[in-house]
């Protein structure tokens, strides 16, 4: 067990003690919020949940999970106030408005997490100050616990605030830590990755029906061999290139495959999409800095 791992197992025990306000109430919000609970490492009163204005989607997170909510603007603000962790998960046009909202709230020691895509750990300080801040990115597919979240810390994060940040996120999925810098080729890999895969599967569906199939059963082949890929590439630890090589048999049907794929440079359009993902990232980042500043 590593220095990591080791700090996260101790810290459980003082996880079920924080209170956690999460502001905002969107899907991730609430990702969160189930992982965590379905893992049995909080109580249901050590979370609470604010937005700006929908009460109606607050009150359906209450009867769901039995979470603490507040809908007058002074009980907002006293749960921010008494929260040791604080995760912003409000859209990226509302986060400078959130952050100079939190400034006059925050006690000593509170850490602040962001799962908004942009908003960089300078821009979150140079309204709170030298805070505790974790930056986060997770994927949609948080939602059914298993994402992939990167995480980069503040320096003024320490090793326990470090464990609460791993130990949230691991609730729902993988979290790996990363510097700063990586933060947007991890939102064009990872954080718009789903989607990649997901219009791949809309190909291979098309293909499917054209070939004659019906449209469940070429949706349940797909999804069952894009589903058992990933499987033999996280069971077998082998590298996909090993993989790909294996089921590839010279002048046999997949090799026919891949060479209309390769014909069409289907590598390198991979992979400038992941990048003009991660320029755009960018662009939004310098776009938020600009408005916080």
């Amino acid at each position: 067990m590593d220095i990591m791992n080791e700090t996260i197992t101790q810290e459980k025990d003082t996880f079920r003690s924080l209170r956690i306000c999460i502001f905002g109430a969107g899907s991730i919000a609430e990702a969160i919020v189930r992982g965590v609970l379905a893992k049995q490492l909080t109580e249901p009163e050590q979370f609470s949940m604010i937005n700006r204005s929908n009460n109606e989607r607050l009150q359906e997170l209450k009867r769901k999970y039995g979470v603490t909510i507040e809908l007058t603007s002074i009980g907002k603000q006293e749960l921010l106030h008494e929260a040791d962790v604080i995760v912003l998960c409000m859209k990226p046009k509302d986060a400078a408005a959130a952050l100079h909202e939190l400034k006059p709230l925050l006690r000593p020691g509170t850490l602040i997490i962001s799962v908004i895509a942009g908003l960089s750990l300078h821009a979150i300080q140079h309204i709170l100050g030298p805070i505790a801040a974790v930056r986060t990115m997770p994927n949609t597919s948080s939602t059914i616990g298993l994402g992939a979240t990167a995480i980069c810390c503040s320096q003024s994060v320490d090793d326990t605030q470090r464990a609460i940040a791993m130990i949230i996120f691991e609730a729902i999925g993988i979290a790996v830590e990363v510097e700063e810098q990586h933060m947007n080729i991890v939102t064009g890999l990872s954080g718009s990755g789903p989607a990649y895969l997901y219009y791949v599967m809309e190909a291979m569906m098309q293909a499917g029906v054209e070939g004659g199939l019906t449209q469940e059963v070429a949706h349940d082949l797909t999804v069952q061999t894009v589903l058992g890929a990933a499987e033999m590439v996280r069971r077998t630890q082998e590298e996909p290139a090993e993989l790909r090589r294996k089921v590839t048999s010279p002048g046999g049907t997949t090799q026919a495959a891949l060479d209309v794929m390769n014909s069409h440079y289907m590598s390198k359009t991979i992979i400038s999409a992941v990048h003009r993902a991660a320029g755009r990232s960018q662009e939004m980042e310098h776009q938020i800095g600009r408005e916080i500043e």
